[in-house]
């Protein structure tokens, strides 16, 4: 039976990080607007992931900073004092966010059953969400809007971009050709492919009648990683990593026409804007983290490597497994991504033959 039968006043959400799986949470928000529009909303989220999201409609964003140690929670929890809210939704399990709870009043306490969570973050709740048949991340997340009494939970997304980043972004794109963005690095560089393969599609992509930008953050596995792209291959490429915020990022990825990216906060960045994204998969099980909207697109080594690191069928492992491998990625040929890309430029009609 759903928690509410009538829209609640006030709703908190804790979920600090990180980007992906903050834009994930997102669509759980705007499905809790859409039925409740009356409801006031406030999400605390990480600083990092705020810079993205602190705009989003209707929603009071209350920014973590962990790096801050425990002068963090307690700016927290002044920030929050006297507030009482009809409901709290841990959306997190680290103990990290389940410490940021204790500052947090809240009548219903929600958070995972045991099938989701850990980190003791049963003692911190008093109402377990029941964890739905799909492994995905987003789908567990949805379960909270349910379990409050939200019937209509087909994710969407509202995350708008300024002006001034719409600009940025439409500057740096063809108005002539269709536009893939590449983001070819993750933040951990076990997540990432290889250079060669990712020139061998730039290429091709160019050939095909793209115009093509990298983009990603300025950590330094993601620069050297586009710069030996740029080595590699014989298209023309506008190397944008390192060179944007995360809302420009966003803009450029809501106007773009296809993305690759591995298991990135960007790749669920460019679903949020409904931008088909061809994801590259070996360590996650992408069931459970591939980008949403597009889990037909993904170009996935996964079942090959984690089946034969553990010597087990797919079916008899956790769909929590992760593949340990750190060279797993270079599994994925090019020519395997090539032919997604195929199918992505027929199915969204990206080039007119």
């Amino acid at each position: 039976m759903a928690l509410f039968s009538s829209p609640p006043s006030s709703i908190c959400i804790l979920r600090l990080s990180a980007i992906g799986d903050v834009c994930n949470a997102s669509a759980m928000v705007n499905a809790i607007q859409q039925q409740w529009p009356k409801t006031h909303i406030t999400w605390v989220m990480g600083a990092m992931e705020a810079k993205l999201l602190g705009d989003l409609p209707n929603v009071t964003v209350v920014p973590f900073d962990k790096k801050s140690g425990f002068k963090g929670y307690l700016s927290l929890w002044k920030t929050l004092k006297g507030q009482r809210f009809d409901a709290l939704l841990h959306m997190q399990t680290a103990l990290r966010a389940s410490i940021a709870s204790i500052g947090i009043r809240a009548t219903h306490r929600l958070g995972f059953d045991k099938t989701r969570r850990s980190d003791l973050q049963q003692l911190f709740i008093n109402h377990s969400v029941p964890s739905p048949t799909s492994p995905h991340v987003l789908d567990g997340f949805m379960q909270f809007a349910f379990e409050l009494g939200v019937s209509r939970c087909e994710p969407s997304w509202n995350i708008q971009s300024q002006p001034v980043d719409m600009g940025w972004a439409h500057a740096q794109l063809s108005t002539s050709k269709p536009n893939l963005v590449i983001v070819p690095g993750a933040s951990k560089a076990y997540k990432n492919w290889t250079a060669q393969g990712y020139a061998a599609v730039a290429d091709y992509a160019e050939n095909k009648g793209f115009h093509i930008v990298l983009a990603g953050s300025p950590a330094s596995v993601e620069t050297e990683l586009a710069q030996q792209v740029c080595q590699h291959s014989k298209a023309t490429l506008v190397n944008l990593v390192g060179k944007s915020s995360l809302t420009q990022m966003q803009a450029l990825l809501q106007q773009a026409d296809l993305v690759i990216a591995p298991d990135t906060g960007p790749a669920h960045m460019a679903v949020a804007a409904n931008t088909p994204v061809i994801g590259l998969y070996a360590h996650h099980n992408p069931a459970r983290t591939g980008p949403y909207l597009y889990r037909d697109y993904v170009v996935s080594a996964y079942k090959e490597a984690i089946e034969a690191e553990t010597g087990k069928d797919i079916t008899q492992l956790s769909w929590r497994s992760r593949v340990k491998d750190k060279h797993a990625m270079q599994r994925i040929q090019s020519d395997t991504v090539i032919t997604m890309l195929d199918k992505a430029v027929a199915d969204f009609k990206l080039i007119k033959e």
